[in-house]
């Protein structure tokens, strides 16, 4: 594991540095704390985001792995977006798109019956009966 950090963490710096030194170091500032506070504002919003999936899988319209998926990829952006440096920014807003990916996908999916929706018996066929002897009746 730690062999896979080191190469990261150089990675990352080594890009810092590039783009602080392309962008300057004001707008590398504005950078870091405004990719800090949009991952505070995902990890504060994150209850009424898990009850919305949690809706989402009530109503038949995401399966558990995708609610999976989705939750963890959100709290991933989150970390991610608020650890300081370019690579974690960009990682983070990927996964970031990965869950407006998963939420688009699930709202144009028509809905699965799950256990928690309730559907009739698919053997039976729905009609009107109308009686046309009773409609010549009135009319003669």
């Amino acid at each position: 594991m730690i062999v896979l950090l080191i190469p990261f963490l150089l990675l990352e710096l080594y890009l810092s540095l590039k783009t602080g030194e392309m962008i300057g170091f004001w707008w590398s500032v504005v950078w870091i704390v405004s990719s800090f506070a949009l991952g505070m504002m995902l990890l504060q919003h994150s209850p009424q985001t898990i009850m919305g999936n949690m809706q989402s899988v009530k109503a038949g319209k995401l399966d558990l792995k995708n609610f999976q998926n989705v939750s963890m990829a959100y709290f991933v952006a989150a970390i991610l977006l608020m650890i300081p440096g370019v690579l974690s920014d960009i990682l983070g807003l990927a996964a970031l798109l990965y869950v407006l990916y998963l939420q688009f996908v699930a709202k144009i999916t028509p809905e699965h019956t799950t256990q928690f929706t309730k559907q009739g018996d698919e053997h039976v066929i729905d009609v009107e009966i109308i009686d046309e002897y009773s409609r010549t009746d009135k009319h003669s």
